[in-house]
């Protein structure tokens, strides 16, 4: 076994940068791609023809990254070791006509996103960030990292019952945030606002992907700062840590055997069913296009295919020491313990006993500790892209992550040391 990874918190405060600076998943592929690039990888246009040469290599397509690294000489059968992730997070998007309100109030009309804790975006300045689509067909993303939008919760003297029976929230009517005052509605107000942020002329934006984020910066938390605290931990800590592990994996003195792949999709949360998310044709697309354009044949697809295996990597429970009754009872990841391994009998998460034995050996050469998750019998358990990837591609996949507390909340909560202990593992993984 290799040394234990030593803790290196330099990887979680760039870790800090990341999520601050992606506050949507068009930023964060935004990111990845400017690190890629940094590492000497290149973009390619899916609409060009592509060339069999060695070297790194990406594609993005909206809030979707898939990068990949060629090594000198590699066999068109040669297989794919892959870590897949997603770029998305719950929370309040903005409708198609975004100009409302009420009683003197400006308001934004929202949609809600996925599956977020609502109560958590209750009180906390928000800011709005997206992408904006320009009258020739063109994008251009906008951030306004300021308090700008505001969801305020009621009165506890308006509404005494919530002492009693609890906070409930009607998702129409009680998460439109605030924005300013004004007794009349203006359509096109707030697309003028960021028009003028993002310097473009009166009229220029024609459609937008725009959704709000809390303006709280990460933040290392508690006595000796074991703990951090920040938004879109599930699941930027991941494509974080799959950026890194493949850039260094590409850096390395000894060239991989397999072709190391990033796969960072969108809308996880909302059933990946898209053009960017893992249950449409994004990674199989560009996986055979790499075989084919190494002179590969529809055989070595195949074989390729079979010697691939994915690691989707998404955050998992820590033990709540609230609630801990809703985990399994033998069962009770702890935060800076090291990544968790997901198993369900029920393909929920796509870990069998094979993909066990996988993780293990790329822990123990990394020299990370790992734990293992499973739900309580009592309680539904959630999924992620793995059962997809498995199923849509032939490909053997295993689940694993990291382990949080407040999963979809506006804020989240692991170990500081858990982040850097995964990119570790993540790395051995893709150099085996």
């Amino acid at each position: 076994m290799s040394e234990p990874a030593r803790f290196d918190r330099g990887h979680t405060d760039d870790l800090m940068t990341f999520l601050a600076a992606s506050p949507s998943p068009y930023h964060a592929v935004a990111m990845a791609a400017e690190r890629l690039e940094k590492a000497g990888f290149r973009q390619v246009a899916e609409t060009d023809a592509w060339e069999g040469t060695s070297g790194g290599k990406y594609v993005l397509r909206g809030g979707a990254i898939i990068a990949w690294y060629v090594p000198e000489g590699a066999a068109p059968h040669t297989p794919f070791r892959i870590v897949g992730a997603h770029t998305d997070s719950p929370n309040l998007r903005v409708k198609p006509l975004p100009d409302s309100g009420a009683h003197g109030w400006r308001q934004v009309a929202v949609e809600i996103y996925g599956g977020p804790l609502l109560n958590s975006w209750l009180d906390r300045d928000l800011g709005l960030a997206g992408r904006l689509t320009l009258r020739d067909g063109s994008t251009r993303l906008v951030n306004v990292d300021r308090p700008l939008l505001r969801v305020p919760q009621l009165a506890i003297h308006l509404d005494r019952s919530v002492t009693a029976d609890g906070l409930k929230l009607d998702k129409q009517r009680h998460l439109q945030p605030v924005w300013g005052l004004g007794h009349e509605v203006r359509d096109g107000d707030l697309i003028a606002f960021l028009e003028e942020t993002a310097g473009l002329p009166a009229g220029e934006v024609t459609g937008w992907d725009l959704m709000t984020h809390s303006v709280e910066k990460p933040a290392y938390l508690g006595r000796d700062r074991e703990l951090l605290a920040g938004p879109r931990m599930d699941n930027l800590l991941s494509v974080h840590a799959g950026t890194a592990a493949l850039t260094a994996v590409a850096a390395g003195a000894s060239k991989p055997a397999s072709i190391p792949v990033l796969a960072a999709f969108d809308h996880e949360e909302n059933g990946s069913q898209s053009d960017t998310g893992a249950d449409g044709p994004l990674l199989g697309n560009v996986l055979e296009r790499s075989v084919f354009a190494r002179g590969g044949s529809y055989e070595d697809r195949a074989r390729a295919f079979a010697g691939t295996v994915c690691l989707s990597s998404d955050t998992g429970h820590a033990v709540h020491p609230n609630y801990a009754e809703r985990h399994d009872p033998t069962h009770h990841p702890r935060v800076n313990g090291g990544p968790i391994l997901k198993v369900n009998v029920n393909n929920r998460y796509a870990t069998d006993g094979s993909g066990r034995a996988e993780f293990a050996a790329a822990c123990e050469q990394a020299g990370v500790p790992f734990q293992s998750f499973v739900s309580n019998n009592s309680m539904p358990c959630g999924t992620t892209i793995g059962p997809i990837t498995a199923a849509r591609h032939g490909i053997r996949t295993v689940d694993i992550g990291v382990a949080i507390l407040s999963m979809h909340s506006a804020r989240e909560l692991c170990g500081a040391d858990d982040p850097f202990l995964l990119a570790n593992a993540l790395t051995a993984f893709l150099e085996r």
